[in-house]
């Protein structure tokens, strides 16, 4: 592949794009505050891509410097937009998110109570149901507007990792994170659509 890339070859690169295009769309989303700037900041890339390709070392593999490229340069668009927000009210943000509890403690028991610590409010069991009905168009709906609504680090991390299916040590490369804080991020982005999921399917569950 990174032969016929280097030699121009356009079924190669047309390959290439349809790959990973939407992927990198939806994670250039995540840094930056509409599509029309994420379709600009993929577009650079691509064609940063096309440029570097001469100088790409293979220290890593091809897609993971793929997309090193397009999250360095979504982050500085986003910074750019960003630069009319106070900075502390952003950091203060993102500490209330990825600080918090991943599940409302009002779900389980009360300090005192013989049982503490065990739920209160069970989850509902919506795996459960038929599996046509968890893979409905509908019910990939309410997955993509949970993701969109998390904080960008978390979108970021469980898009490439649950939507796209790479592997942490991927995930990491490309976002320059650590295993640990890929792992807290994943964990809390998880938790996050599997209760919006909870709600969505909680009368079908009861009526089960």
């Amino acid at each position: 592949m990174l032969a016929l890339l280097r030699a121009g070859d356009e079924n190669a690169f047309r390959g290439l794009v349809g790959r990973y295009d939407r992927a990198m769309r939806r994670l250039a989303l995540s840094f930056v505050a509409s599509a029309s700037v994420a379709d600009e900041v993929v577009q650079e890339t691509w064609l940063a891509v096309i440029q570097g390709l001469d100088g790409f070392e293979g220290r890593s593999s091809l897609k993971t410097w793929m997309f090193q490229i397009l999250v360095n340069r979504a982050r500085s668009r986003g910074a750019r937009e960003q630069r009319t927000t106070p900075m502390s009210s952003l950091m203060a943000l993102d500490a209330s998110v990825e600080e918090g509890p991943t599940v409302d403690p009002d779900r389980f028991l009360p300090a005192g109570h013989p049982v503490a610590g065990y739920w209160a409010l069970t989850p509902n069991r919506f795996f459960e149901l038929p599996e046509e009905r968890l893979l409905a168009e509908e019910t990939s709906r309410v997955v993509a507007e949970a993701i969109a609504r998390l904080p960008s680090r978390q979108q970021q991390v469980i898009g490439l990792r649950d939507v796209d299916g790479w592997e942490a040590e991927e995930v990491c490369a490309s976002l320059g994170i650590s295993a640990a804080n890929q792992r807290v991020l994943l964990h809390r982005a998880r938790a996050a659509v599997r209760a919006e999921l909870e709600e969505y399917f909680a009368a079908e569950v009861v009526n089960a």
